[in-house]
């Protein structure tokens, strides 16, 4: 019941913590260098590195370990000073795979807080622009793209992002410069390295490169420790089926019956449970020789009568010599009645039950019969009033409630 309980309380939480609360779309631009490479026919040649290479994307996350993105890319090439002149105009577009690689190995919450790697692989369509008046044609090429693109979080919304990239090229027609040439199924290579801009779109307050999972820290912390408190909560000290934050009686005796709040059942509010009288009524009902009718008497005459026969007493829990809460009424019946009668007097008796030894239980019924004598001098009552002793051990059946009934201290008038 407890575990059903727990998890009904977590759920809501989880499913809060479930909501998505970033931003997924961002947008960047970056430029730098680049170096072509393969397929020049003899006698062409390109600087190193060669400017310029632009870069624009658009990003989709779909969580914060992957998504995907759009690009569009274009680089220029030009002769060195020892290749035969030729002017190149490069554009490419490709859709890619992106994978946080800071997020996919779970190191976002270490000194990487502020700091990412991106990698993404994909393929697109590139365009050979040559001005070279042997060609008319564009020499269109398909290609293949694979590279990391390290982030620096400059505020919730804006990260610098650097960027190396590799690409691949098939059915290339033309060299580099703008000649015919024989390629390979993939040949063309370029290689590029650029630095720019990277802005989250939306309207959340953060983007998902800078989370570690649905949650972050601080969720997390949030929700072990709400599940702490939950587990805290449904503690049951006294094993009354009522959970320790709802009791208002958290000391109750095991196997005693409590209300709904934790409180031992006590109908007619004489200190003793309804079930240990209940359990006695079956016991020496049947024995008990036809009572007369009684002339009604006054309170006190009740109250002395019910002291005197042993009705009203103080109950204890195993090994302790503290009263238990339900017996706080029979203390205050004794208060009442020495306060209305200033000439009673009375010795109070404790006992134990037959568990432990002898000396054990003698000298706890003597604990039991002074802390309540101490409790009465606390509320006034006179020591000359009053004397206590402990009588040991009571001889008792075996269950809970025999036991319980053994551990109480007597009032016996003088």
């Amino acid at each position: 019941m407890k575990k059903l309980l727990l998890l009904i309380s977590i759920l809501p939480t989880m499913m809060v913590a479930q909501e998505v609360d970033y931003n997924k779309w961002s947008i960047s631009l970056d430029a730098g260098a680049n170096k072509f490479f393969r397929t020049f026919n003899p006698g062409f040649s390109s600087d190193t590195p060669e400017f310029i290479t632009v870069n624009a994307g658009l990003r989709y996350m779909i969580n914060p370990k992957i998504g995907f993105m759009g690009d569009i890319g274009y680089s220029s090439l030009e002769n060195d000073n020892g290749s035969a002149e030729f002017d190149n105009q490069y554009y490419r577009g490709s859709l890619q795979l992106v994978s946080n690689l800071t997020n996919l190995l779970d190191i976002r919450n270490t000194w990487w807080k502020n700091a990412g790697i991106l990698f993404h692989i994909g393929a697109g369509i590139s365009v050979n622009n040559v001005e070279n008046p042997q060609v008319d044609d564009l020499d269109w090429l398909g290609n293949l793209i694979v590279g990391i693109s390290p982030q620096l979080k400059l505020s919730e919304r804006i990260s610098l992002k650097g960027d190396i990239s590799l690409l691949g090229h098939l059915s290339q027609d033309l060299g580099w410069e703008g000649n015919p040439i024989n390629t390979g199924f993939i040949d063309g290579g370029l290689f590029t390295t650029t630095l720019g801009l990277e802005i989250a779109l939306g309207k959340k307050g953060k983007h998902a490169d800078w989370v570690n999972s649905i949650t972050d820290n601080s969720e997390i912390e949030a929700l072990k420790e709400k599940i702490a408190n939950i587990e805290t909560d449904l503690l049951d000290s006294d094993q009354d089926g009522v959970a320790d934050y709802l009791d208002r009686e958290p000391s109750s005796v095991s196997g005693v019956t409590v209300n709904t709040k934790g409180i031992t059942v006590d109908n007619n509010r004489n200190g003793i449970p309804d079930e240990f009288e209940t359990a006695l009524d079956r016991k020496y009902a049947n024995q008990a020789a036809p009572v007369a009718p009684v002339t009604p008497t006054s309170y006190e005459d009740a109250l002395k009568k019910l002291l005197a026969d042993g009705y009203i007493n103080v109950y204890f829990n195993t090994a302790s010599a503290t009263p238990t809460t339900f017996s706080s009424d029979a203390v205050n019946y004794l208060i009442t009645y020495l306060n209305n009668n200033p000439s009673a007097t009375g010795e109070l008796v404790g006992f134990a039950d037959k568990r432990g030894s002898s000396s054990y239980n003698s000298n706890l019924s003597t604990r039991r019969a002074k802390k309540v004598y101490d409790l009465l001098l606390d509320s006034g009552i006179a020591s000359s009033r009053l004397t206590y002793k402990g009588n040991g051990e009571e001889p008792s059946g075996d269950s809970k409630t025999s036991l319980q009934l053994r551990r109480k201290v007597t009032f016996k008038l003088k």
